[in-house]
């Protein structure tokens, strides 16, 4: 089986920053590309950004592009996003995702995605 895990979510001040941390299971997780999507109540579930099997292509929501950073470590299946300059509208559940099967054009849709992670809870106020 495969499974995700989040970490590093919490709470932080506008203009902060926070790191997340998603690991899975399993070295065929290695084989499909990453991503973060996140979600606020009454709100739809978003693209934060994608990463490749070997991060060799991104893909960032508008509203993230320039503060957000996506990466990965293949050896280890881990993936991280760094957030900097969050603003209160970043607050949302933040789910780590893995798509083994979808080509590269339909990172965007989180229907493509066929494992979750549970979620950390992201939340910038003052």
């Amino acid at each position: 089986q495969v499974q995700l895990v989040e970490s590093g979510g919490g709470l932080v001040q506008p203009g902060g920053a926070l790191n997340l941390t998603c690991v899975a299971s399993g070295r065929t997780a290695s084989e499909g590309k990453m991503g973060w999507f996140r979600q606020a109540p009454g709100k739809e579930r978003e693209l934060v950004a994608v990463i490749s099997v070997r991060g060799a292509l991104t893909l960032y929501g508008d509203s993230v592009k320039g503060r957000f950073t996506i990466s990965r470590d293949f050896a280890k299946d881990a993936m991280y996003l760094q957030m900097d300059s969050l603003r209160p509208e970043d607050t949302a559940v933040y789910y780590c995702a893995l798509d083994l099967n979808d080509p590269w054009a339909q990172s965007h849709l989180a229907a493509a995605y066929e494992v979750w992670g549970e979620g950390t809870q992201v939340t910038v106020t003052s």
